[in-house]
C-alpha cells in the first residue's frame, strides 16, 4: 500500500498546529517521540519557540519515576529550556512576542505564601516545576508561566544558557548559602555535569576550591578550570587529604550522588564550617551528633534558586565568568543520552538543539 500523498497545504497546517515532543507515557520506559498538539498560552502564560534544553539527571528521575514524590504522567520532560516567545496570553506583561527566555525548573510558585513573600519562593508547597509537575521543554515549543520566566542575556546563546537555568543556578544558589567568604577555601564532591560549573561559580565569587572526584578525566577538566587542589577519592581519603593540606574547608558542597561522597564531604569540613547537600542520592546521611554540636557545623540542603539567583547566575555566565563543557544533540537522540546519563558516561552536559 502507498503512504498517503500530504499536501503542501496539509503539511503547513500540522506545523501550525501540531509540534514534535518526547513524552514519558510510562516510567521506566524508552521516550516515545510524538508529534502532539500545539498548546496555547491561557491566562498568564507564554508560548516558547525551543531553540535549546539541557539535559538534567533529575530528567533522568523523572522518567524512571524513582522519587518518593512522582511527576504527572504522560510528561514531556525538561527544564532547561531556552527560546523564543511567540504568543503571549491574556494579562502578560512580563514579557512580550520576540523576548528570548528560559524556562527553569521553578516554573510557578504561589506568590502569595510566607516563603514567596520571603524571597523563598523554591520552598513554596504549591510550587509547579518544569518538566514534572507539568511539561518541560523536550519539545519544539513549551508553555510557560510569563512572571517566572529567566530572561536571558544578549550577549549568551541558548545553547551556552541552557544549562545555567539548573546546573548553574543550582551550585551556584549552593555556594551562595554556604556562609563561605572570599578567599575560604571551599570543596566541590563530583565534577560532573553540576560540579564543574560549581568549580567555576566558586572561583569566580573569590573561593580557593578542591575539587573532589574518582575519575583522573574529571580531575583533569577541574584542573583547566582552575581548581587549586584536586583529589582523587579512590586513590586517597578526601577527607583526610582536605584536613592535612588546607586545615579542612568552610564549605563542603556535595553535588555528587553516592552517599559516601556526602560522607566524606561532611568530614573534610573544618569547625564552624557547613556541608551543603545538593545531590539526591536514594540513601540517607548518617550525621555525627556530638561532632557536629562539638564543632558547630552546619548541614544545609540547597534546592535550585528563586529569580533573583537565576538572574545573578546568568550574569556570571554573560561575562564569562563561567561556561559549562556541552556538547549538542538532536531531540531524536534523547534515549540514547538518558542511557549514557544513567551509566555515568557522559562529561559536563548535553544540550538538546531544534532546528
Amino acid at each position: 500500500m502507498k503512504a498517503p500523498v500530504v499536501s503542501g497545504k496539509e503539511q503547513e497546517k500540522n506545523s501550525e498546529t501540531l509540534m514534535k515532543a518526547a513524552i514519558v507515557s510510562e516510567f521506566q520506559q524508552e521516550l516515545e517521540l510524538q508529534d502532539v498538539p500545539k498548546p496555547k498560552p491561557g491566562p498568564g502564560q507564554a508560548l516558547v519557540k525551543i531553540e535549546a534544553c539541557g539535559v538534567c539527571h533529575t530528567d533522568l528521575h523523572a522518567v524512571n519515576g524513582d522519587w518518593p514524590v512522582k511527576p504527572k504522567l504522560p510528561l514531556i520532560p525538561g527544564h532547561e529550556g531556552v527560546g523564543v516567545v511567540e504568543k503571549i496570553g491574556p494579562g502578560v506583561t512580563a514579557v512580550k512576542v520576540g523576548d528570548r527566555v528560559g524556562i527553569p525548573w521553578l516554573y510557578s510558585a504561589c506568590g502569595e505564601c510566607d516563603y514567596c513573600l520571603k524571597g523563598q519562593e523554591t520552598l513554596c508547597h504549591n510550587q509547579e516545576n518544569g518538566g514534572y509537575s507539568v511539561d518541560g521543554a523536550y519539545a519544539e515549543y513549551c508553555l510557560a508561566a510569563a512572571d517566572y520566566v529567566a530572561k536571558i542575556p544578549e550577549s549568551l546563546s541558548s545553547v551556552d544558557a541552557a544549562p545555567i537555568l539548573c546546573a548553574g543556578v543550582t551550585t551556584y544558589k549552593a555556594l551562595k548559602v554556604s556562609g563561605a567568604k572570599p578567599g575560604d577555601w571551599v570543596a566541590i564532591y563530583g565534577i560532573g555535569g553540576l560540579g564543574h560549573v560549581a568549580l567555576q561559580y566558586a572561583k569566580a565569587m573569590g573561593f580557593n576550591v578542591v575539587a573532589v572526584d574518582i575519575a583522573d578525566e574529571k580531575l583533569e577538566l577541574a584542573k583547566k578550570l582552575g581548581a587549586d587542589v584536586t583529589v582523587n577519592g579512590k586513590k586517597e581519603d578526601p577527607a583526610e587529604a582536605i584536613q592535612s593540606q588546607v586545615g579542612g574547608v568552610q564549605a563542603a558542597i556535595s553535588v555528587a550522588v553516592t552517599k559516601v561522597a556526602f560522607e566524606q564531604a561532611y568530614h573534610s569540613v573544618k569547625r564552624g564550617g557547613s556541608l551543603v547537600v545538593v545531590g539526591l542520592p536514594h540513601d540517607e546521611l548518617p550525621i555525627p551528633i556530638f561532632n557536629t554540636v562539638l564543632n558547630g557545623v552546619t548541614v544545609k540542603g540547597s534546592i535550585v534558586g528563586t529569580r533573583i539567583d537565576m538572574k545573578e547566575a546568568l550574569d556570571f555566565a554573560a561575562r564569562g565568568k563561567v561556561k559549562a563543557q556541552i556538547e549538542t544533540a538532536p531531540l531524536s537522540n534523547v534515549n540514547s543520552i538518558l542511557d549514557k546519563m544513567e551509566k555515568g558516561e557522559i562529561n559536563g552536559r548535553i544540550v538538546l538543539t531544534f532546528d
